[in-house]
């Protein structure tokens, strides 16, 4: 069994990234790197497709959009240690949310998850303005 099933599979993923991005609709200076803003629906599926890619279930993303490459994907936008800071803790947030709410998400698996999302975190951030 991948980890995505073991956390829940498909359900557990879209209820972390609705809760994810209904955080982000209200921080404006993260809102900011969303360039179909007000819709953020692109980028809610967009990020799905790419964690259940991540953690082992389908494969949708690569299929639509190529290698994930995020780095490269974020270069036209100057992502700020507060941006970091701020969708780390939406990240972190939508998870606790998703367990609360009952997802099978135990304490090691989501501390996987919470490793690698402060990777990326980590990762894209290009400007220190």
């Amino acid at each position: 069994m991948s980890f995505y099933d073991e956390v829940g599979g498909a359900a557990t993923f879209e209820a972390l990234v609705a809760a994810f991005y209904r955080g982000v609709a209200g921080d404006e200076p993260l809102r900011s790197l969303y360039p179909e803003a007000p819709e953020l629906g692109p980028a809610e599926r967009r990020l799905r497709m790419f964690l259940e890619q991540y953690f082992g279930g389908p494969t949708a993303y690569s299929q639509e959009r190529g290698h994930p490459r995020l780095r490269m994907r974020h270069v036209p936008y100057a992502v700020t240690m507060d941006q970091r800071d701020r969708w780390l803790r939406h990240m972190v947030g939508a998870l606790e949310t998703v367990i609360a709410d009952g997802a099978p998400i135990d304490e090691a698996h989501a501390d996987a998850m919470k490793d690698y999302f402060v990777r990326a975190a980590d990762m894209l951030v290009n400007t220190h303005t």
